[in-house]
């Protein structure tokens, strides 16, 4: 039998979104990257699988893949995806979900286009980001091959670096986010946000991502931005984080509160893979 897929964005940052709720499905990297080829398979930023949950107070599990192949814990875009796509296909009439994640339980409230996402509680700590640094800082000096840049780091379920800019437009991010991405001093890669600063209430943004390079959108690079430039004193409890592909709401409260990210999901398509590109046994 086929199995059914569907294609979804946030923001121009784009997913396949499998379910494996009626049959187990696992993927080898191969068979991932083989898929999000652009020219060859479907293309997408990441692969999103839903599995029944492990635990009681869960609705669903929730594991999320680059387009490399490797398995990451968070991923806001994806997560207002996934609560689109469960909405969509009526596998629960709730509009609270709780989904199970590599980093734990996360929050959604399905509305609609719109979902809101509560993106847990940021950290500072380098050993926890990871980051490797004598103490925690609001700021680092990171030496990138001899420049000095001056750098913020924060954990969101996922590592992040965000680099304040000028200008978001010109920034270098291809160039700069490749190098700063497998920096020595983040141990499991890092997500890099060049982030403009435009007034109390708006930043813009662009996020090149580990395992992605540059995307149309990251919902936790915004989450790391809107921080980031709230603990500098330059913004407000809720700001408008512009990228590329368009616009999320997010609303910090401060040290030791959630993060709450407002975005729309498109559905763009759906289809059918043969099922010899899975193996049967976990990646």
């Amino acid at each position: 039998m086929s199995i059914r897929f569907t294609k979804m964005h946030g923001l121009g940052n784009d997913f396949v979104v499998f379910e494996s709720l009626s049959r187990e499905l696992y993927f080898t990297p191969e068979t991932i990257r083989l898929l999000a080829d652009r020219h060859r398979g479907i293309g997408f930023d990441q692969l999103l699988l839903i599995t029944p949950p492990s635990r009681v107070d869960v609705d669903f599990g929730y594991r999320i893949f680059n387009h490399d192949g490797s398995e990451v814990a968070q991923c806001g875009n994806g997560a207002r995806c996934v609560g689109r796509f469960i909405r969509d296909r009526k596998f629960s009439p709730k509009q609270h979900l709780v989904l199970e994640t590599l980093n734990g339980i996360l929050e959604l409230y399905v509305a609609d286009t719109h979902v809101t996402v509560n993106m847990g509680i940021p950290t500072f700590e380098p050993h926890e980001i990871p980051f490797i640094a004598e103490q925690s800082a609001l700021e680092y000096d990171l030496d990138v091959s001899g420049e000095i840049f001056r750098v913020s780091a924060v954990a969101l379920g996922n590592p992040h670096v965000v680099l304040v800019c000028e200008s978001a437009a010109n920034a270098p991010v291809t160039k700069l986010g490749r190098k700063i991405e497998s920096h020595a001093r983040f141990p499991q890669r890092v997500n890099v946000g060049f982030l403009e600063i435009m007034d109390p209430t708006n930043i813009r943004l662009r996020v090149y991502e580990r395992g992605a390079g540059e995307t149309q959108a990251c919902g936790s690079g915004a989450c790391a931005a809107a921080v980031i430039a709230r603990r500098l004193g330059r913004t407000q409890e809720i700001v408008k984080v512009h990228l590329i592909g368009g616009d999320l709401e997010i609303r910090w409260g401060g040290q030791g509160s959630p993060i709450w990210m407002r975005g729309p999901t498109v559905s763009v398509f759906e289809g059918n893979l043969q099922p010899d590109l899975f193996r049967r046994s976990p990646v």
